[in-house]
């Protein structure tokens, strides 16, 4: 996925804004606010951050592992001709 379309993708989630203010009186909910959507903490109507809760940054933190997988996948078929037996590697590495 492009950052392009993941830019896209953020721009449509059900995104929860939040002032400092309110962050600050009640921090335990926008916690749990934060669980599915990530909340947006504005400072004079301007975003300075984003809160993301335990569940969806795991699914991001899984979304970019997967990436980083196929990236890998795509360079090892890319570079097929140079690969060696997992036998060969194994055995030079004395495991």
């Amino acid at each position: 996925m492009t950052k392009d379309l993941i830019r896209a993708k953020l721009k449509h989630m059900d995104t929860i804004s939040l002032s400092i203010s309110q962050l600050k009186a009640n921090p335990a909910k926008a916690i749990a606010q934060a669980d599915d959507y990530p909340v947006a903490i504005a400072s004079r109507n301007k975003v300075k951050a984003y809160l993301v809760g335990g569940s969806l940054f795991e699914k991001i933190i899984e979304f970019l592992e997967d990436r980083e997988d196929r990236k890998a996948i795509k360079y090892a078929l890319a570079h097929r001709e140079k690969a060696r037996p997992l036998e060969e590697v194994v055995k030079e590495l004395g495991l």
